[in-house]
């Protein structure tokens, strides 16, 4: 009698089972390409910041690293503007007004935590919404930031061309300067763009920093909501789909 309570149990709480569909394919691909992306550019730029420790030295293997930097960073920078045109005219799941935060959502959120409850989102539950909103606008920082050391730095676009042709001395060819080499430059001029060049270096630096934090706080939430609350929150990143036993709050 009491195993047939028990398969009784089992099967309403498998029938109370209900697969949601969300993020769509773009959204999924935009994710793990950006994580690719974001974990070769921190690999790259620490190398860098560190190439002297490391035994790296000498202006042609500085030079090859920021080009190495800067063309990953344009992948990089592809995947962020495709997503943000996707959240303008892609699915429900996929739209940029899901990333706003809600901190009233984010207090009931908590309150219902302190209760015991473990309530269920299609989507990121309120606090994971917040981080996930501070690392967009971190990578669009990331991402301008970036450009402009790009073009100032070794004269890659889209800003390079400018940049060259701008620092090039009088009856010099802009596209013959050559990164860190001050053959043919207006010194005047560098020293006019330097301190616009090094506060885009600063900002790109610490937002990297930033990042780096906020995607550790990330992850561990991820990781206790994961097992104490929603579970299946990684595998839906993959295949598009949640299962919720109880109504979504979202």
């Amino acid at each position: 009698m009491a195993q047939d309570q028990d398969a009784s149990r089992e099967q309403v709480s498998c029938e109370q089972v209900k697969v949601y569909r969300v993020w769509d394919r773009p959204t999924r691909l935009f994710h793990w390409i950006n994580v690719s992306c974001v974990m070769a550019l921190i690999f790259i730029g620490a190398i860098m910041l560190f190439k002297g420790e490391l035994g790296i030295s000498g202006l042609e293997a500085k030079v090859k690293l920021k080009e190495l930097h800067v063309v990953v960073g344009y992948l990089f920078a592809v995947n962020l503007v495709v997503r943000l045109v996707w959240g303008c005219i892609g699915s429900n799941s996929a739209r940029l007004s899901k990333m706003l935060p809600n901190f009233s959502a984010v207090l009931a959120y908590k309150a219902k935590l302190k209760q015991g409850a473990s309530p269920q989102y299609l989507h990121h539950n309120p606090v994971g919404n917040l981080a996930v909103f501070a690392m967009m606008v971190l990578l669009v920082t990331i991402m301008f930031t970036g450009l402009i050391r790009a073009g100032t730095d070794i004269y890659y676009p889209p800003l390079g061309g400018l940049v060259s042709d701008y620092i090039a001395a009088n009856g010099v060819d802009g596209a013959s300067l050559k990164p860190y080499d001050e053959t043919g430059v207006d010194n005047q001029k560098v020293a006019q763009i330097k301190p616009f060049k090094s506060l885009a270096g600063e900002v790109h630096v610490y937002s990297v920093y930033l990042l780096i934090l906020i995607i550790l706080v990330h992850i561990a939430g991820v990781i206790v909501a994961e097992i104490k609350h929603q579970p299946g929150l990684v595998s839906a990143m993959i295949s598009g789909k949640k299962r919720l036993n109880r109504p979504p709050e979202d």
